[in-house]
């Protein structure tokens, strides 16, 4: 069957092939329109752009603007950029306009390919997304392709870090759209806490191109996105509520030990307000007035921890700290803490020191993010080793783009060693080899400290580590000697310009790098060095002139010779120190050498002590190899090992794949949740005025109190008109004879319904009358918006907490996902009772000391969120770091510093990072 199969692709072509063939005619048609094109002004080709969006504003479909579009760009770019797609890059455009991925191998200007598809959607008007995996790669690209863009009458925004708002909405404005993954994500979730529709910044997911589109969707996606806060201390706060329960009496507050609540009585809310007054904690003349919902929140808190909660029982003291005690185990649960202020409450009522409550506001995955987009495309120079994850969960499918010229780099055998020590010295031998008929070294490590320990072994063989501060001063050292001299570099930080400069040179002759494998995305290796890039760099204060224009021309002709001495040495050299967990990654590495048609060799060297070999048995192999008499230094080469290497990675794969395949099921319980309130909050936000819904929250209201407290068909002397008099009370602030009522002669429990709703009714239209429509129909919605976002934060930690224990009721034969979805379906329920209870009894409360409109609160202190899976360190922590450190910082003065991300570069000046310089954990 194997053998019809190979025939059959050879006869029919692959399934791939047969995909190619499909956008061949366009190719031809486009190719057709260029000698037209070519004869046009700039005007005239501009001018296009108009008449494009008329026709679509006329219907048509932007499908059938794809050929005289993309002939436009491809004219466009020529003129902007000197740069003239290749038939191939059509082909790879073409893929990304019909929502797939584009998998085309490094060199191949995946960066240009992107400025055809991202024309033809950004003519609808509704902004396209190009995504990036750093903010340096996306400012370059934004100004790069840009000029295309901008040269056809396009804006252009970028999305960095550090930008305010108002920067944002801008950039969001324009017809394309560039930016990181964390920072589109970081501005939905943002978006969904403001309580002004004119304060949002994104305006709509339409179409997003990702590039580096499996490390964005696959690698990242394995963490959330998150928000956090807020994170300042009130402990005062706490302390100074803590002191006012004691103070109180039976009469002031009333529990109900089955449900866990308490609530206070109108005595107790009028000595409440006095207390309140002379501790200076009271804002206006009532503890209901709008101001202070907080206030009530953490008295509510506090007299649960005083009368509700005990010690020895629910919680106990040690170390200084409230542990919580498992009400069914009576296990301690250290780490666990009670939402929602509680906890600070019983710290406070314990007189220990209160942690300040760090609550997760909002928190989305990126695969819930990227499925928002009406159409999603892709690039990159390795998916298909991904191929099914993609097309289970985003539904794109991959496309292998054919390289514009045939690959004619070199890929050896892997050489497997016993011990690390053998491979080291191993790979040192072949990059003096290298070094000696001067040929570039690109050498890829796992992780830094291999990094650092392959740059100490070199430096014991004679090598001198270049430092990277100055760029120039680095490319310099690399062209003397005609690349023989005896210096290498490492790249350790991750995005950062100057490394982008430093991997653009590492083709040249003798040049030896070693990078981290997720060091220099990007960034394209050129052999004899990137001639644009150095010319922005070493020309970069000169003026436009003949001076300048002769040393460009210079620039330009030193490249040039350069590359003649790679490519007769061999072309680029990458060696792997190891196998990654993915064959993806190693592909990345492999595909940095032989662009463009170049020559170039790989090899991977292995050792029996690396994690993937360890973990696939290698102590079983290497008692073989030393029966076998494999000798100190000596290597095993054969195919077979590479095949049994690859199913190893293959297994790893399909297992990281079903992790993260499973975690997104649970995040899709979530995620359905998530849309229903953020929808939500946009419908409020929309509607000038909601008391149409508002009614109808005091309406369900009122039906679960008579539901709960007069059961179907039942006598008026059965009913509990006690109970539902005080919940009246409570939750209406009505005082209605309601125990009266029953004694009424046919009475019936549809005629209570419609008193209470009547009394509410009119009790909500007094407020109106007092206070005028406009100024209620903002309260209501100032309330509703703040009460909703209250309750959101909390259920998303009742769904953490839920997530984590779920897990164990596996052992009892029921399916954990199951059990989630029905908790938290149980949970979203409740949370949405609570919220027409809250609002509602908030509103029937309310008094406006002054009869203005309230304020909307202030956006809460926010904190982003994204741990790297690769690292484990906070992507976004470093960001923030620069947004909050001191301005003014004396390099000899630590004490200025203020909080120093651990990305970021030391402020001592050593030009490390702080956690390799004074940040270090010696």
């Amino acid at each position: 069957m194997a053998g019809l199969g190979a025939l059959a692709r050879k006869i029919f072509g692959s399934a791939n092939d047969r995909k190619i063939k499909t956008f061949q005619t366009k190719v031809e048609q486009i190719n057709a329109l260029e000698p037209e094109l070519q004869g046009l002004s700039d005007d005239a080709l501009k001018a296009r752009t108009a008449e494009f969006r008329t026709q679509i504003q006329n219907g048509a479909d932007i499908e059938d603007l794809l050929v005289p579009a993309f002939a436009t760009v491809r004219e466009a770019a020529h003129r902007a950029l000197g740069q003239r797609h290749y038939d191939v890059q059509l082909i790879g455009g073409m893929v990304l306009n019909s929502g797939q991925i584009s998998e085309m191998r490094t060199g191949e200007g995946k960066t240009l390919v992107a400025t055809a598809p991202v024309y033809l959607n950004a003519l609808a008007g509704k902004g396209v997304h190009v995504v990036t995996v750093n903010d340096y790669l996306a400012q370059r690209d934004s100004e790069w392709m840009g000029q295309v863009y901008t040269f056809l009458g396009l804006t252009v925004g970028c999305i960095t870090h550090g930008l305010s708002d108002e920067e944002r909405r801008a950039a969001y404005a324009a017809d394309v759209t560039y930016g990181t993954n964390n920072e589109f994500g970081f501005d939905y979730l943002r978006d969904n806490m403001k309580h002004d529709r004119r304060s949002m910044v994104q305006r709509g997911h339409h179409y997003a191109i990702v590039d580096e589109v499996d490390s964005i969707l696959v690698d990242e996606a394995r963490t959330p996105l998150i928000i956090s806060g807020p994170l300042e201390d009130r402990s005062e706060f706490y302390n100074s509520v803590d002191t006012l329960i004691p103070q109180l009496t039976a009469e002031d507050y009333e529990l109900d030990e089955k449900q866990r609540s308490a609530s206070f009585t109108e005595a107790g809310n009028e000595k409440l307000e006095t207390l309140l007054r002379e501790a200076d904690l009271l804002k206006g003349n009532s503890l209901y007035d709008v101001e202070n919902v907080a206030i009530v929140h953490h008295l509510q808190q506090a007299l649960k921890a005083h009368k509700l909660f005990q010690r020895d029982k629910d919680y106990i003291v040690r170390n200084n700290e409230v542990v919580i005690i498992d009400e069914f185990t009576g296990r301690m649960m250290p780490g666990r803490r009670f939402s929602e202020g509680l906890h600070q409450a019983l710290e406070a009522r314990e007189k220990v020191q209160i942690q300040p409550e760090n609550q997760t506001l909002a928190s989305i995955t990126f695969q819930n993010y990227f499925r928002m987009y009406g159409k999603l495309a892709g690039m990159t120079g390795t998916a298909s080793t991904e191929a099914d994850e993609f097309a289970d969960i985003y539904k794109l499918e991959v496309v292998e783009i054919p390289t514009n010229m045939p690959v004619s780099r070199v890929d050896d055998d892997d050489e497997v060693y016993r011990t690390v020590e053998e491979k080291f010295h191993a790979i040192a031998k072949l990059i003096d080899e290298c070094k000696e008929r001067g040929q570039p070294v690109l050498v890829g490590t796992t992780s830094i400290e291999k990094s650092e320990r392959l740059a100490e072994l070199l430096k014991q063989h004679g090598y001198k580590q270049i430092d990277l501060s100055d760029p120039v001063a680095f490319a310099a050292a690399q062209k003397t000697d005609d690349g023989k001299s005896k210096v290498f570099a490492v790249l350790n930080a991750r995005y950062h310009e100057q490394e982008a400069f430093i991997v653009a040179q590492a083709g040249l002759p003798g040049a030896v790098t070693i990078a981290t494998n997720m060091a220099g995305r990007g960034t394209d290796i050129q052999l004899g060095g990137n001639a644009d890039m150095q010319i922005a760099m070493e020309l970069a204060d000169m003026p436009e002139g003949t001076e300048r224009t002769a040393a460009e021309a210079k620039i330009r002709a030193d490249v040039e010779e350069l590359k003649q001495k790679a490519l007769r040495a061999g072309g680029l050299y990458v060696i792997g120190t190891e196998r990654h967990e993915s064959r993806r990654i190693d592909n990345q590495l492999r595909g940095r050498s032989g662009r463009q048609g170049d020559p170039g060799h790989s090899k991977f060297f292995l050792s029996l002590q690396d994690d993937l070999m360890r973990i696939f048995g290698s102590e079983r192999m290497d008692s073989m190899l030393q029966k076998l008499g494999l000798e100190e230094g000596e290597a095993i080469i054969h195919p077979w090992i590479n095949k049994a290497l690859e199913k190893a990675q293959q297994k790893v794969e399909a297992r990281n794949f079903d992790i993260r395949k499973n975690l997104l099921k649970f995040d899709d319980v979530m995620n359905d949740q998530r849309k229903v309130v953020f929808d939500q909050r946009i419908e409020l936000m929309d509607s000038e005025a909601i008391q149409d819904a508002v009614a109808e929250m005091r309406r369900d209201v009122v039906d679960d109190l008579v539901a709960n407290h007069i059961p179907e068909r039942a006598y008026p002397e059965q009913w509990d008109t006690e109970g539902l008099q005080e919940e009246v009370r409570k939750q209406l602030n009505l005082d209605l004879p309601v125990k009266d009522w029953a004694s009424e002669e046919g009475i019936a429990e549809e005629e209570v319904r419609n008193r209470l709703r009547k009394a509410a009714d009119g009790a909500m239209a007094q407020k109106v009358a007092k206070y005028t429509p406009d100024i209620m129909r903002q309260v209501e919605k100032a309330i509703l918006l703040q009460t909703l976002d209250n309750l959101w934060r909390e259920h998303l930690a009742n769904l953490d907490h839920l997530r984590s224990v779920v897990g164990f009721r596996g052992y009892a034969q029921r399916d954990p996902l199951q059990e989630y979805k029905t908790e938290a379906f149980t949970l979203f329920e409740s949370m949405l009772t609570q919220l027409r209870q809250i609002t509602t009894a908030q509103l029937l409360r309310v008094e406006l000391v002054t009869e203005q409109a309230p304020q909307m609160p202030a956006e809460p202190e926010m904190h982003a969120h994204h741990i790297d899976p690769l690292t484990g360190e906070d992507e976004m922590a470093a960001a923030d770091a620069r947004l909050t450190a001191s301005p003014q910082r004396d390099p000899d003065d630590p004490a200025s510093w203020g909080k120093v991300g651990r990305n970021e570069v030391c402020p001592c000046g050593s030009g490390k990072k702080f956690k390799h310089c004074h940040g270090a954990l010696v």
